[in-house]
């Protein structure tokens, strides 16, 4: 069984809307990319796209990973469980800035 099966994060309602809606931004960037394949754009401009998706969900990945610092990992720290927190947070970095 997976170590953070049936853990769950509540987030505020707005921080929610805020990565839901950038999420469905990059969404949008993805079609966009499909059609500029679809119809035989210049492969230059494609890899534009795609470097800005890049950033755009690394972008959302720190958020995230900001969120999962302050509270989850500062959270266990205080219950006791700091050891499994921070091994659980620098398996976290290793996958996030992983490069292929």
């Amino acid at each position: 069984m997976d170590k953070t099966e049936g853990k769950v994060t509540h987030r505020p309602v707005k921080e929610k809307e805020q990565l839901v809606n950038r999420l469905k931004r990059i969404e949008g960037q993805v079609r966009g990319i499909q059609n500029m394949i679809e119809n035989d754009r210049y492969c230059v401009d494609i890899l534009t796209q795609i470097s800005a998706i890049n950033a755009a969900m690394n972008k959302v990945g720190l958020q995230l990973l900001e969120r999962h610092t302050q509270h989850c990992v500062s959270d266990a720290i205080k219950d006791g469980n700091e050891e499994e927190a921070i091994q659980e947070l620098m398996d976290v970095f290793k996958r996030f800035t992983k490069t292929s």
